[in-house]
């Protein structure tokens, strides 16, 4: 249902490159955000408390030396603040639930590479330390298993090879008469099933998917993923956009 009312707003911006369409993502949230704030705090007062903790924080550099002095203006100061965050309260609450609705979109289509028509890919079943025997993968007839069928358990873990035309499938899994199954999608569009199902009360402790990981960001070395992207983004375009706007 989220998906239905989310993917028309969004789904033409993964035609973008990934770091494009988490620029235009970051800045529309980052805009609404602070419309929604501006919209719901007395814009004056909170100019006001701004620039009273900002005058406790000039007076305290002043009064340093008089300790006792000092506590006092950080306790004034700390009510402030206090009442500068219980007005802004009301508009982080209101923004809270779409946020984290669209941040559940965006991990499911910006975190991981598709699996492409054609391409070699390889799931991995993961299993409890002691494990023994062998897993078997049944698939559907569309997609072309590059190895056996039936692999014997190695490390606690058994793996497969295999490659399909565009397709939304099911993989089976079986191990001692118990079966498990993992959703699969081929396309080659920035779409995919999420790559990694952990089983409870098994042998099988998990079923993967190799997806290659997303990283927008490879910053002399340090590679920040679409998360990480998005919130250095989003800080940079919350401040601009305030600054703009006199949002306080």
């Amino acid at each position: 249902m989220l998906e239905s009312i989310i993917n028309p707003i969004f789904e033409p911006i993964l035609q973008l490159p990934i770091l494009w369409a988490i620029i235009i993502i970051s800045l529309l949230l980052a805009l609404f955000m602070t419309l929604i704030y501006k919209w719901m705090t007395d814009q004056h007062l909170m100019k006001t408390l701004k620039e009273d903790i900002k005058k406790f924080q000039q007076q305290m550099r002043e009064f340093k030396s008089d300790p006792k002095k000092v506590m006092e203006i950080q306790k004034r100061a700390m009510q402030t603040n206090m009442k500068y965050m219980s007005h802004s309260m009301r508009p982080t609450l209101i923004t809270f639930i779409p946020i984290i609705i669209i941040f559940g979109w965006m991990h499911a289509h910006l975190a991981y590479e598709p699996i492409m028509p054609g391409q070699e890919f390889t799931t991995t079943v993961l299993l409890k330390e002691g494990a023994v025997g062998s897993v078997e993968l049944i698939v559907p007839e569309q997609l072309t298993l590059l190895t056996n069928s039936t692999q014997e358990i190695v490390d606690n873990q058994a793996s497969w090879k295999l490659e399909g035309p565009e397709g939304e499938y099911l993989l089976e899994y079986k191990y001692n008469e118990q079966k498990f199954s993992k959703d699969l999608l081929i396309t080659d569009k920035q779409s995919y099933k999420q790559p990694e199902k952990n089983i409870k009360d098994s042998q099988i402790t998990k079923i993967t998917v190799d997806h290659k990981k997303i990283i927008p960001l490879n910053i002399f070395g340090w590679k920040i993923g679409w998360l990480g992207t998005y919130i250095i983004l989003s800080i940079i375009f919350s401040s601009v956009i305030r600054k703009l706007l006199k949002v306080y």
